[in-house]
């Protein structure tokens, strides 16, 4: 049965855990984290990532943490890892990662050394521009494979599962998303147990 969602659900959403303080002293306070943005350097979506930039400027300033970006994975290990508490997948896609660097993450996730966004680009799983696919991270995914898109920009309906956890505080039980590029995949990444509401 083919399943159409959103591959992530809004940043503000996810990041509203992370930003749920703001810094009390912005002008000499230290850093309360750090951020590490994965962003492609061009490629179709260079206008996103030119939107997200100045916004999440915007929020580090306002919230007192840093943001650093790469625009591919080589200088990705461990040790770099261990100076982030969140990884923000900003539009940049799951293959063709240096071997050390989907080490490094994987640790990084199951470890539970910090948190990880992914948007857009991050669920594009599947053989692409002569590589293949991470299959540790369509597991990461919900076991997915990259099908299609929708080529028209189209609305979404978003349902909340889990109002009380903390990222998702004062976001309504459901609401629509009006325009978006929307993936499908071979499969739903959700559970067998639950049931898919349309």
């Amino acid at each position: 049965m083919k399943r159409r969602w959103a591959p992530l659900l809004i940043l503000g959403l996810a990041m509203g855990a992370v930003f749920a303080q703001p810094a009390s002293d912005k002008t000499n306070a230290v850093p309360a984290f750090r951020v590490l943005v994965l962003a492609e350097a061009g490629g179709h979506h260079v206008d996103f990532t030119a939107a997200a930039r100045p916004w999440l400027k915007k929020c580090s300033r306002e919230f007192g943490f840093e943001l650093d970006y790469l625009t591919n994975s080589a200088p990705i290990t461990s040790m770099l890892l261990e100076r982030y508490r969140l990884v923000l997948q900003l539009d940049f896609v799951p293959y063709g990662w240096t071997r050390e660097a989907m080490v490094a993450f994987k640790t990084y996730i199951e470890e539970g050394r910090g948190g990880w966004v992914g948007l857009h680009h991050a669920s594009l799983l599947g053989d692409f521009d002569g590589y293949a696919m991470w299959p540790w991270f369509s597991d990461f995914m919900g076991g997915i494979r990259f099908k299609n898109y929708i080529p028209k920009f189209a609305a979404g309906s978003v349902h909340v599962e889990d109002g009380a956890h903390p990222c998702l505080k004062g976001v309504p039980g459901t609401f629509i998303i009006p325009r978006e590029e929307w993936y499908t995949y071979d499969r739903s990444p959700r559970p067998p147990s639950m049931s898919w509401r349309m």
